[in-house]
């Protein structure tokens, strides 16, 4: 196939190559502030002639969890998070205390949902790294290092995360940041195959936990912000092999890819694009959230966002870019199209489709339906007919700017012209923003209550069309001037922005179509869901507690202080008799990275990540929380010419500001740029900026996009925002 790689490796003779295993024991205050704070204050696609038939799998398929087991990333095949388990009861769940802990080795973001199987507890940490424990006692019984380079750190949008591993059969599935997908004992941890499911020449990554149907593999990747081409690819959990590949956007015109997406590009998805260059992927990567109906042997995925953003350089005669911000349904075994519903068309604003789908069956008017539920990025809450993509609601859940509404006749939103930035040339501040409504971490659906659980964000986002658009390889190609869209070093201002900024959990009632209660959190970007049969709701929170909800009102019942930021999902199992909480701690992902100063309206500590484990008789404790160090030391003396400061903050925004945060203002997951030692030492600067000095550390050389100039300005641009911060 054009444009990937599958060579697939035996573990024969790959010792030290690429894994080890081992066994133990202008500014955003002139345009946009305003705007800002005022929004702070105050369609479908068509189904095939098969959509509805009811296709028996070619291969017996997956079990449902045994009794007490965690088997799947969403608990079963239908993502709902939902746990029969009733030991921890909301009139006990105040005697939950800590059984045993982990400490990981990595201290970036934590985004992985544990699976706990034959009382095995499997998980993965940051830079792709598993870890098997007994379930019981907290012992490490082996861990797993992939071996990601460093340097693929710069490839990615959204911190070196992991979401998870897939098991069956007595095998462990992970997806490698560097777009690997791995097989491995599950008794041992050593490697029994691997194969490259991307073009290692490209920015691809792997973040999302692989998906298992009869006898496959399923995986996505990410890219989208570097305008890579997206896919989903099954493999045959035997062998490695490649079994299907759907691409989600067309490639070149004309050519085809050998790929079970052909037929369904040339008559569908090719005239939905105008005018797509050759050299643009168009985005559209499934990066995330899956789901499988065994009884209809349907297969739904998520796609992203399109790459650029900014229509105009992809896609310049307009048109709904299908499949952008769309859920497919498939085949797993052949990965032939059934239908699509597209939820933004034409997305301009990252409004992924890759946020937890949940399949359920639902009383609608009286009549039972088969049901996906969704709430993306776009801030509407979707229930659609799972057997052919037909539209039954769309609400919002949110605060909106960008829409007035989803126009139920033709299934697609009813957009506020002023959000076509690429049309007016002018600003655009919405709501949601780029980090949307409700972003990837998982919701969880009680079959009791009937409720959908999530959490919320309030983060508006300022969307400036780019004129000076030039393509950069080590740098996200978004068509948006990020550097007019930096938050200013005004203190003020950064408050006052920083007060609009807010988080909730949402409990939706699907049927109702609205919200039926809700709790406010200190600010957003907060962990998953987890709910029980005895009536729970469990939830992390970005400030750093995990806390226990009564599931019909919102009353919190029971909280721990994890002394970090969380932002994984909790999940529970039982072990000989005994029920268990299990959560990753460890503060990271886009938000903290990106925004910087104003994601510690969340989290303002340091990361401590940790695999957490409670029981109603558990005797464990963390240890006491130091102090982190602060520095004192003053900035260096600013220096350069105001065009070169200038040329600095483009250059920063676009290739720096996605890890070291908005305005060089750290979100406290990487290192202050303005406390470093470095930005005194232009030689220093020049090692690593340009040479690739920290490559292992995760910090690249820039010398493909930049120039020493380039980063001699970005210096520039860093100490004379150090200098602005430290007078005020």
């Amino acid at each position: 196939m054009r444009g990937e790689s599958s060579e697939l490796r035996t573990a024969q003779g790959r010792a030290g190559q690429h894994g080890a295993s081992r066994t133990t024991g202008g500014s955003f205050a002139s345009i946009a502030l305003a705007a800002i704070l005022a929004v702070q204050m105050a369609g479908c696609g068509s189904a095939s002639d098969t959509a509805s038939k009811v296709v028996a799998p070619a291969v017996a398929p997956l079990a449902e969890p045994a009794q007490g087991e965690w088997a799947r990333h969403g608990f079963n095949l239908s993502e709902d998070r939902f746990s029969p388990l009733e030991q921890i009861k909301p009139d006990t769940v105040a005697g939950l205390k800590l059984a045993w802990f982990h400490d990981l080795d990595t201290s970036r973001g934590q985004e992985a949902t544990p699976i706990m199987v034959g009382g095995k507890l499997f998980t993965t940490s940051a830079w792709s790294k598993v870890q098997a424990f007994d379930a019981a006692s907290g012992t490490l019984l082996w861990s797993y290092d992939p071996k990601v380079p460093g340097e693929a750190g710069a490839k990615g949008c959204c911190d070196v995360v992991n979401r998870g591993v897939a098991v069956e059969n007595g095998r462990v599935f992970v997806g490698t940041y560097d777009g690997r997908l791995v097989a491995l004992d599950a008794q041992t941890g050593k490697e029994m195959w691997v194969v490259d499911t991307v073009d290692q020449a490209q920015n691809y990554t792997i973040t999302g936990a692989p998906r298992l149907v009869a006898g496959k593999v399923i995986i996505g990747n990410g890219g989208a912000e570097y305008a890579v081409r997206g896919y989903v690819s099954a493999y045959d959990m035997e062998t490695g092999k490649l079994a299907w590949r759907f691409y989600t956007v067309p490639g070149k015109a004309g050519v085809k890819d050998g790929a079970a997406s052909d037929e369904i590009m040339a008559k569908l998805a090719d005239a939905t694009w105008m005018g797509k260059p050759d050299t643009v992927g168009g985005g559209g990567t499934v990066w995330d959230s899956m789901a499988y109906d065994p009884d209809l042997d349907l297969l739904y995925i998520g796609v992203g966002n399109s790459g650029p953003w900014n229509q105009n350089i992809r896609s310049p005669g307009g048109g709904d870019n299908l499949f952008v911000a769309s859920i497919v349904a498939l085949r797993p075994q052949t990965g032939e199209y059934v239908w699509h519903y597209q939820e933004t068309p034409g997305d301009q604003w990252d409004y992924t489709a890759t946020q937890h789908m949940i399949l359920a069956d639902l009383m609608i008017d009286g009549k039972p339906r088969k049901v996906l539920m969704q709430a993306p990025k776009n801030g509407f809450f979707y229930v659609i007919d799972r057997t052919d993509g037909k539209l039954i609601s769309a609400d919002g859940y949110v605060k909106q700017t960008w829409t007035t509404g989803v126009d139920m006749a033709t299934g697609r939103p009813m957009i506020n012209p002023e959000a076509f930035y690429n049309k007016t040339g002018k600003p655009w501040v919405s709501l949601p923003g780029l980090l949307g409504g409700h972003n990837w971490h998982p919701m969880a659906f009680n079959r009791s209550t009937g409720l959908v659980y999530f959490p919320v964000n309030e983060i508006a986002t300022p969307y400036i069309p780019d004129d000076h658009f030039e393509w950069k390889q080590q740098a996200v190609n978004l068509g948006v001037d990020l550097a007019k869209a930096t938050m200013p070093a005004d203190k003020a201002i950064v408050a006052a922005v920083k007060a609009g900024l807010r988080g909730q959990i949402v409990a939706w009632d699907p049927v109702k179509r609205s919200a039926a209660w809700s709790v406010d959190l200190a600010g957003p970007w907060n962990g998953g869901m987890l709910t029980t049969a005895s009536g729970l709701l469990f939830g992390g929170t970005a400030a750093g507690d995990l806390v226990a909800y009564d599931a019909k009102d919102g009353r919190k019942l029971w909280s721990f202080p994890a002394q970090s930021g969380i932002v994984a999902p909790p999940m529970t199992y039982a072990v000989n008799g005994k029920q268990y909480v299990s959560i990753v701690v460890g503060w990271g992902g886009v938000y903290p990275l990106l925004l910087g100063e104003m994601a510690k309206k969340s989290n303002d500590r340091p990361n401590r990540s940790r695999v957490l484990t409670f029981s109603l008789d558990g005797t464990a404790t963390l240890p006491e929380l130091q102090a982190s160090a602060v520095s004192s030391a003053p900035p260096p003396r600013p220096f350069g010419s105001t065009a070169q400061i200038a040329l600095g903050a483009q250059v920063y925004a676009r290739t720096c500001g996605g890890c070291h945060g908005d305005g060089v203002r750290s979100g406290g997951v990487l290192p202050e740029l303005r406390h470093s030692a470095m930005a005194g030492d232009r030689d220093a600067w020049q090692a690593v900026v340009i040479g690739g000095a920290l490559k292992d550390n995760g910090m690249v050389g820039f010398s493909r996009d930049l120039t020493p100039d380039d980063a001699e300005a970005v210096r520039a641009y860093v100490v004379a925002r150090a200098n602005e911060d430290s007078k005020q």
